[in-house]
């Protein structure tokens, strides 16, 4: 074996390991494929009745548990009330079910998101910065008063800002915008859903609200979502989930000031946590002086709407229908 292991440049473990495998069998019936290292059975693997018996438990709780649960928490929340020996673990009960193939769930094909504003080239590109806005309504504070809540998000920056009020108004909206922009500059775009506070009233055609004409004015583009579609606003959606949360839900607030206060303390730690993030979002531009808005002028100015053609390929928007394409 020395000798052969010297012809061939190999250790003479891997002779010996060579004669193992061939034994009294002829050489060109034996099989020479490489195999993995290690046993062929891992030492730490569950034995095969304790495999069954997981398996008969899952089987059971979805069959007769009140509580409709029957995955590795409820295995084994079963299995210490049973008084069962040797329990296994959370997590070898779950890798137990997926590799008995007793996994209802599919694993969900995760594809890369576009960038954020992909719809807008300069917002996609951060060379200007997109404040997204919303509204929170159905809100009562113990007594009989009726909140809503207007919220405010930068897409690149997540600088947010909160807003409670008993009403939102068009006038309340420009007013709390205004000083809004004021204090830290204005953004490039901002996006708005097709509530008519935003948009306008439309009693007739291609008439423009309150709202409208006052980012026109200021030069900042309005740009509507399209209708009944959450993705556009995901921002400001998450931000609304977050204030109700982590301000109306976790606190008891007996009057409108106590809850403006305690938004105002969320929204300034919200700010302190995503310093880093605001400081390298777009620069904004400064708010002119003497501003005033004149709601008599004739408005100028870009609007963008984003809209979904219906099933004969039209967009409606300011009033009007646009036929745009049968096949779209």
């Amino acid at each position: 074996m020395r000798q052969v292991a010297d012809q061939f440049s190999v250790a003479l473990c891997t002779v010996q390991r060579w004669v193992a495998r061939a034994g009294d069998q002829r050489l060109d019936r034996v099989d020479w494929t490489d195999r993995p290292c290690g046993l062929p059975t891992p030492v730490n693997r569950t034995e095969r009745p304790l495999e069954d018996l997981v398996l008969t438990i899952r089987q059971q709780l979805r069959q007769t548990s009140d509580l409709g649960e029957f995955g590795a928490v409820a295995i084994h929340r079963e299995w210490l009330a049973r008084g069962l020996a040797n329990p296994p673990s959370v997590r070898t009960i779950g890798l137990i079910l997926q590799r008995r193939g007793a996994l209802d769930a599919r694993r969900r094909t995760r594809r890369p998101p576009p960038p954020r504003g992909w719809y807008l080239p300069e917002v996609a590109d951060e060379r200007v910065e997109l404040d997204s806005f919303d509204i929170v309504e159905g809100l009562v504070i113990q007594g009989g008063i009726q909140v809503e809540v207007f919220n405010g998000i930068s897409l690149h920056g997540g600088l947010v800002v909160s807003w409670p009020h008993t009403v939102i108004t068009a006038k309340f909206v420009v007013e709390a915008v205004v000083d809004h922009w004021r204090a830290v500059g204005l953004p490039g775009y901002a996006q708005f859903d097709n509530d008519p506070i935003f948009e306008g009233a439309q009693v007739h055609p291609d008439t423009l609200g309150r709202v409208t004409r006052a980012c026109l004015s200021l030069g900042v583009v309005p740009v509507f979502v399209p209708p009944r579609e959450t993705g556009f606003q995901a921002a400001i959606e998450g931000f609304n989930g977050l204030w109700q949360a982590k301000v109306w839900a976790r606190f008891h607030h007996e009057s409108m000031k106590g809850l403006r206060a305690q938004s105002a303390r969320y929204v300034a730690a919200h700010r302190q946590r995503s310093a880093a993030r605001i400081e390298t979002a777009p620069k904004r531009r400064r708010f002119p002086q003497r501003w005033q808005l004149d709601l008599q002028a004739h408005p100028q100015g870009r609007l963008v709407f984003l809209r979904r053609s219906n099933a004969h390929g039209e967009v409606q928007l300011l009033g009007r229908t646009f036929a745009v394409e049968r096949r779209w």
